[in-house]
C-alpha cells in the first residue's frame, strides 16, 4: 500500500483514499491509529485542513467537532470494554503540538500496561512505540476497527 495519505491526511480522507478512516462523522473522520500499543487508539481529523484551531470554527461546526469526539470515545470505549476485560477508561485530548491541522486524540487505557505508566498521559510511553513495528497498524486490528466502525454507526444512528 502507498503511504502518499500520510502527507495529507484530510486531502486523502475528503478524496476516500485514506485507509485508516473508519467513518465520515458530521464535523470530521473518525480514523483508527498508525500505531496501536493501546489498541484502539483513534484520532479525529478535522475535515478543513485549513483549521489549526477549535477557536477558528464557527460555534455550530466547533460543537460538531466536539460531538464526533464524544461519540467517537464512546464508540472505543465500547469496543475496548467489549474486546478486553482489562479496559479501564477512554483519555481524550486536543494537542496540536506536531500537526498543525485540528484534531483530538482518543487513547483507551488498560490495566495491563506497565504500573509506572498507566496512571500518567501517554506521550510519557517510551519513543519506540510509535515507531516499533509491533505496534503498527495492520490486519491483525481488523476485528478492533470492525468493532469501533459498529459502535460508531449504531450512535451516530441515535442522534
Amino acid at each position: 500500500m502507498m503511504d502518499d495519505w500520510r502527507t495529507d491526511r484530510i486531502a486523502s480522507a475528503l478524496r476516500g483514499e485514506n485507509p485508516t478512516v473508519l467513518r465520515r462523522l458530521r464535523a470530521g473522520f473518525a480514523v483508527i491509529g498508525d500505531v496501536q500499543f493501546l489498541p484502539g487508539y483513534s484520532v479525529l481529523l478535522v475535515d478543513d485542513p485549513r483549521v489549526q484551531r477549535l477557536s477558528e470554527m464557527a460555534k455550530p461546526k466547533r460543537r460538531d467537532f466536539l460531538a464526533d469526539l464524544d461519540v467517537l470515545g464512546e464508540a472505543v470505549e465500547h469496543a475496548c470494554r467489549r474486546l478486553d476485560p482489562a479496559f479501564r477508561r477512554v483519555n481524550l485530548e486536543i494537542l496540536g503540538n506536531t500537526d498543525g491541522f485540528l484534531h483530538a486524540h482518543v487513547w483507551p487505557r488498560f490495566d495491563w500496561e506497565p504500573a509506572e505508566l498507566v496512571r500518567v498521559p501517554v506521550w510519557l510511553y517510551p519513543h519506540e512505540n510509535w515507531s516499533d513495528p509491533r505496534h503498527a497498524l495492520s490486519p491483525r486490528h481488523d476485528a478492533l476497527r470492525a468493532a469501533i466502525t459498529a459502535q460508531l454507526d449504531r450512535l451516530s444512528a441515535l442522534d
